[in-house]
Order: C-alpha cells, then structure tokens, then sequence
C-alpha cells in the first residue's frame, strides 16, 4: 500500500482530523444520570406554637421585670441626679413691739430737756372742728387697711358627703376663716381651727381673689384647737401668688395693749369678710391648759359664737387668734382671741409638722412674794396632773414644784412650756422636783417618758 492511501485512511472525512474530546463533556455525559431534588423540611405547627408561646412569655416577664426594676430604681437616680430641695423651716418673724414709753424712759427725757431745750414758749393752738367728711376720711383710711389685711386672710372650706332619708348622696361645706402664716419654697402654710379639719373629708382653700385650691393637713394640736394646712405652690396660679401674702404679727405680750383700737377681719359674725372695729377691753386673761398656759385678749366688740378670724391693730399687724369657744359664760358674744405671742412656737411646729410631746401638767408661776413669803421655790408649780398621763405614771403630784427638765432650768411656767415644746415625743427626761415635805422642800429626781399629744 502506498504512502498515500495509508494517510487517507487515518484522517476522517472532510479532511478533520480525530482528537480526543474534552474531559469535561465526558464526565458531564458521565453523571448525567445522577438529578437530586432538595424537598422542604414539613412544618411542625405545635412545636413552632411552643416556642412562639415561650418567646412571648420571656418578652413578658422582661418587660414586666424592666418595669418594675424601672419604677424603683427611677425615684433613687432621679434624686441622686437632681436631688429635691426640703422645705425651709419655718420661723415666723419676729414681732414688732408696740411703741410704748416706759416711766423711765420720760424721767430721763424730761432731764435732757432741762438741760439742751431753751426756756418753754408760749404757742397759740387753733382749735380745729371735725366735720362728716373727717369721719368718712377715717373710715376710707381703716377699709384701705382692712384691704390690706385681706391679702393674708382666706376661708377654708370642709367638705363631707352623706345621704338623706331618701338614701341620696349630698355634699356638706363647713367654712371657716384662715391665716397665710408662711411660705417654706414649697407650700403655703394656713393657721386656721382644728374642728373644720377634723370634720372634712376633702379641704380647699379660697384666697382674696376668689381662688379655690385644694389643701391638706399639715398638723394640728388638740389641746389649742388649732390646725396648720398646706397648699402646694405649684397649684397656685401666678397671678394669686402675686397677690396674697403672709402675716405680719404684732406683740401682745406689751403691757399697752389694753384700751388699743383693734379690728376684727375673716369671719367674726359668721359670715366671709365681715369686718367690725373695737378695742381691747382686757389683756390679762389666761387659760389654763395642760402643759401650756395661754394669753386670753377681750374685746367690746358683738361678734357671732360661731365666729373665727384675726384681731390687727390699726397698723395691719395680728394681735390674737380669734376663739370664741373661750368667752365669758355671761358675754358669749363678745369677740375673745388668744394672744398671738403666746401662740408663735405653737404655730412655728404646727407649720413644721412636727409632733408634739405631752407630760401632762397644769401649772403655774410662782409669785415673788410667796417665794419670800412661804419659801416656795421659784419653778412651774404644778395644780394638776391629767389622768394617766406620763407626769401620773412617775408620780408628780399637785403642789410639786419643777425646776429642772433634763439640763434646762426652770423658773415659771412659761419655761416649762417652752422646754416642753422642743422635746419629741417617746423620749425620755428627767425632773428636777421640789416637793414639800413637813415645813420644807426637798429636792428629787424623776424619769418620765414623755407621751404623743393626741
């Protein structure tokens, strides 16, 4: 066979020549055969419920811890950050004395006159005629200060539900007449009687320019029959807040005070600001209560047995607290109020609200003259002893005479009430007593344990 013939054999038609086909097809040809179908998983709606029960749940209880934890934890990091400022204690401001000339004081004045004023020379006076238009001139002076007054005067008003015979609801209103005291940055502070406040299922407030806000108690003292009420400075409007002011207090302890023009504002005759004048027809009254003696002012003026309010004088400032509860049997009518200078600490811890401690005690001073008379040691010379009262329980008794309360020395009354007064109740102070034994006073020591003033 010739060379040509063997080369046309081996090369295929059409002049190709043969190579070897790709790996890739023949593998591809290969595994052809092989096709795998991917099925979903079936759905398993109970156990998919449980778990979406159980995520629930968990979001719950987080949410409900994350409250709780919230709620507590909120109060302590919002006064650890802006910590809330306390109220500024209350001390009501001192009193301004009557001005009143002492006998010795116009001893030394007539002396330093001899000596630098010229000789006295005769001055012709005219004589001056007062007429209805003077008269109404006086009365236009006082109602101006009246109107100034009021600034610090409001009614307070108890409120209580009941029912008639027909069982339907009502609402009862008690009113009563309220001295602005102080303002502590916080609260207004309102001197006004503890009977309206004991009688009250909700209290409000009513101020000179017809604002009624709701107030609550502070504290009260059984024994006076006094209550001091708050409201809130953030529920008074501004423009109220501009015009309403505390109290300024006058001294009724001045020796002067009998015969001084006085008026009487709030509700003296039983009605909202009703208002009548007078004078003091006596200053020397007191009314014995237990561990406090207090002043007693009397007036001429008629007033209602029902009535409450102030006495001023004429410059505007409080003489006494009205307190008809305490006139005379055979002058119900006649205007009575406690001195407002016996009242200051009371009303300062009222305002305070803090509590009272109470021993038990009625006493009184102890005269120079019996002291040198009788050898009465000079002290709080006690007349009575309230039944089962702590002073009972250590044994004090009538005629026991204290002149000492723990490191505090005691010369009247007035000391043992003051000394009282700064003491918390529960606590524990020891007596220094003179009590007669035979012709003589003998010195002991007793442990009392003072009670919570009811």
């Amino acid at each position: 066979m010739s060379e040509q013939e063997k080369k046309n054999r081996t090369e295929p038609e059409g002049g190709q020549s043969s190579r070897p086909e790709p790996a890739a097809d023949s593998a591809g040809t290969d595994i052809s055969f092989i096709k795998e179908k991917v099925k979903e998983r079936p759905v398993n709606k109970r156990k998919l419920l449980k778990r979406t029960m159980i995520t629930a749940s968990m979001a719950v209880i987080f949410g409900l811890i994350a409250c709780f934890t919230f709620l507590v934890l909120e109060p302590v990091f919002s006064n650890w950050l802006y910590p809330e400022e306390e109220p500024e204690p209350v001390q009501l401001q001192e009193e301004s004395a009557n001005e009143e000339m002492l006998p010795e004081d116009m001893v030394l004045e007539e002396e330093s006159e001899e000596e630098t004023v010229p000789p006295v020379q005769t001055t012709v006076v005219e004589r001056v005629e007062l007429n209805v238009s003077d008269y109404q001139t006086l009365y236009s002076n006082l109602y101006k200060m009246v109107q100034e007054v009021s600034r610090s005067l409001v009614t307070v008003i108890g409120i209580t539900s009941d029912t008639d015979w027909m069982n339907n609801s009502y609402e009862n209103e008690g009113q009563n007449a309220g001295l602005i005291i102080a303002d502590n940055g916080r609260e207004l502070l309102i001197l006004t009687e503890k009977e309206i406040v004991d009688q009250a299922e909700e209290l409000n407030v009513v101020f000179c320019d017809n604002t009624q806000v709701q107030a609550v108690l502070k504290q009260a003292d059984s024994t006076v029959g006094l209550a001091v009420i708050s409201v809130e400075l953030e529920n008074i409007p501004y423009a109220t807040q501009e015009t309403i002011s505390s109290a300024r207090l006058a001294s009724s302890s001045n020796s002067g005070l009998l015969a001084t023009p006085v008026a009487a504002l709030g509700r003296p005759l039983g009605k909202a600001n009703s208002v009548v004048y007078g004078m003091v027809t006596s200053a020397d009254g007191t009314l014995y209560l237990a561990d406090g003696n207090y002043q007693l002012l009397t007036t001429d003026i008629y007033g209602s047995t029902f009535g409450s309010g102030i006495l001023t004088n004429l410059s505007g400032q409080v003489l006494g607290i009205i307190c008809q509860e305490n006139s005379a049997e055979d002058t119900p009518n006649l205007i009575t109020a406690y001195g407002i200078s016996g009242l200051k600490n009371l009303i300062e811890k009222l305002s305070n609200g803090q509590p009272f401690a109470s021993l038990g005690i009625f006493g009184t001073d102890v005269p120079k003259e019996i002291q040198e008379t009788q050898g009465v040691p000079a002290g709080a010379y006690v007349t009575g002893i309230v039944m089962d009262s702590p002073a009972m329980v250590a044994g004090i008794q009538s005629g026991d005479v204290i002149v000492q309360m723990g490191t505090e020395p005691i010369d009247s009354f007035s000391d043992y009430s003051s000394t009282l007064m700064e003491l918390l109740p529960n606590t524990e102070v020891t007596l220094t007593v003179m009590r007669q034994v035979q012709e003589e006073y003998q010195e002991m020591t007793v442990d009392v344990l003072l009670d919570v003033q009811e």
